[in-house]
């Protein structure tokens, strides 16, 4: 069974596209397209639920038109429609492992989880507006600004940042 903190979101299924079970996907991360993943989870009446990847192309840099195997109609890819899509973090991990830095890939999602300093966890990235932001366990809200990362480490799970002065007191 996968839980909940094996996976991170990477987007989130639309409507179907077409009459044999594809469907579109609002995609935040393409990491299933760097690592050539055989599925994606997606939750299903709160159950983290593989679908294998029959094959996808991307309509944009942010919407991809996927079919997975097993949903061959109309009628089954509109089922999907409005369901969060995740990746399993092991597969990101692994790739990144392997990869070469210019090929890591890190993205704002999978970093829900991740340490920022000895503040707090990320909870939540509110990735809605041009200004993202890292919401902390506690509810305090960091820009999530390329130029205030000093670092990050993956396998301790961990966020380096220059934090500057009083932003914590807003």
């Amino acid at each position: 069974m996968i839980k909940q903190e094996e996976v991170y979101k990477i987007g989130r299924l639309g409507k179907a596209h077409g009459i044999k079970g594809e469907v579109t996907m609002q995609v935040d991360d393409d990491i299933f397209d760097c690592t050539e993943a055989e599925y994606l989870v997606l939750e299903l009446d709160n159950i983290m639920v593989p679908f294998f990847i029959e094959e996808y192309f991307f309509k944009s840099d942010t919407q991809a038109v996927i079919k997975f195997e097993g949903i061959d109609s109309l009628e089954r890819a509109r089922e999907l429609a409005n369901t969060d899509v995740f990746f399993p973090i092991s597969i990101m991990e692994e790739y990144n492992k392997n990869a070469g830095a210019e090929e890591r890939s890190l993205s704002y999602p999978m970093l829900v989880g991740y340490m920022v300093n000895d503040i707090g966890k990320i909870a939540y990235i509110d990735n809605q507006t041009a200004n993202i932001m890292f919401e902390l366990e506690d509810g305090t809200l960091i820009p999530a600004a390329e130029e205030l990362i000093e670092d990050i480490d993956i396998e301790n799970k961990q966020i380096k940042m220059t934090i500057p002065e009083g932003l914590l007191d807003i």
